[in-house]
């Protein structure tokens, strides 16, 4: 397929890339109605792509069978009123599966989460990312790219094989890294999402970056929005503005190397009344004399 057929995907890349949280019932289970109602206040609010299956959906801590649930759901509550691209990873066969799984639902595309593997190779990376890329060719990629140690030379060589690798989920946390990595790949050959979200937005766009992801979006849609339009057009200290009403909420998810990440966010919807605060091992719930913090932040951006 040429890149002129992935116009679409690549459009949705340049935008806010919503990570919806997965709810879960009393007894454990995927809140199926309650997943849903969350799907429809993102896409009320303005957001046109969703990841599935993503870090904020606590994907590691996922069964199989949820993770095609939440899968199923996303797609068919999205509709045409969003860009799917669907999280996949664990060993190559799963994640082949999980990719034809969601390309046989109608998806557009996939995020290939970083392999986890005690010993990753540079050529290796290449050859895992490949294998699910080739199962679907008619699906955009996205790798989702957390090891400061690969090359931009390496991404430019899986695309090389691959057309279809259309987009970088670039998440290392080294704004001059992120330059020189987009620069030797390719930076007008990718689409370049910033993949620690808000608080690395700013500095990532003014080095090449259209679209971020975003787990705060599932509790206050308008100020992810109000912050991609911030800098669409340029305006840093707009942006800014939207950084330093985010900078606490986030600095409490990544606290502690982020132990946090996915609870603070359950916790804020949680004090909207929208889903409960539970989330899985190894996350564990706020402690109680925390909460009030961020519910605090959560009800000012309601207002």
């Amino acid at each position: 397929m040429s890149s002129v057929a992935f116009e679409t995907q690549r459009a949705a890349l340049a935008d806010v890339v919503a990570i919806p949280v997965t709810p879960f019932a009393e007894d454990g289970s995927v809140e199926q109605d309650t997943y849903r109602a969350l799907l429809r206040r993102l896409l009320d609010g303005g957001i046109t792509t969703l990841t599935p299956n993503g870090n904020t959906g606590e994907f590691y801590a996922l069964t199989p069978e949820e993770r095609r649930l939440v899968t199923e759901l996303t797609i068919d509550e999205a509709g045409e009123r969003a860009v799917v691209l669907v999280g996949v990873g664990h060993d190559i066969p799963t994640a082949v599966a999980s990719a034809r799984h969601a390309r046989d639902l109608g998806a557009r595309m996939v995020m290939v989460h970083q392999p986890v593997h005690p010993y990753v190779s540079q050529a290796g990376w290449v050859d895992y990312h490949r294998a699910v890329a080739e199962a679907v060719p008619e699906l955009g990629v996205v790798p989702y790219i957390r090891n400061a140690q690969l090359t931009g030379a390496r991404l430019a060589e899986l695309a090389d094989a691959c057309p279809n690798v259309i987009g970088v989920k670039y998440a290392v946390p080294d704004a001059a890294r992120f330059a020189a990595f987009a620069r030797d790949a390719g930076l007008e050959r990718f689409v370049w999402v910033a993949g620690l979200a808000e608080p690395y937005a700013p500095s990532y766009f003014s080095a090449g970056a259209t679209g971020f992801t975003s787990g705060l979006v599932n509790v206050a849609p308008a100020v992810s929005v109000n912050m991609i339009e911030a800098l669409r057009s340029g305006d840093y200290p707009a942006a800014m503005k939207v950084w330093e009403q985010i900078r606490r909420f986030e600095e409490l998810r990544a606290a502690n190397g982020s132990a946090n990440n996915v609870t603070v966010v359950k916790e804020a919807l949680a004090s909207l009344g929208l889903c409960r605060r539970e989330v899985r091992p190894p996350s564990r719930p706020l402690p109680e004399g925390e909460r009030a913090e961020v519910a605090a932040i959560a009800a000012g951006w309601s207002i």
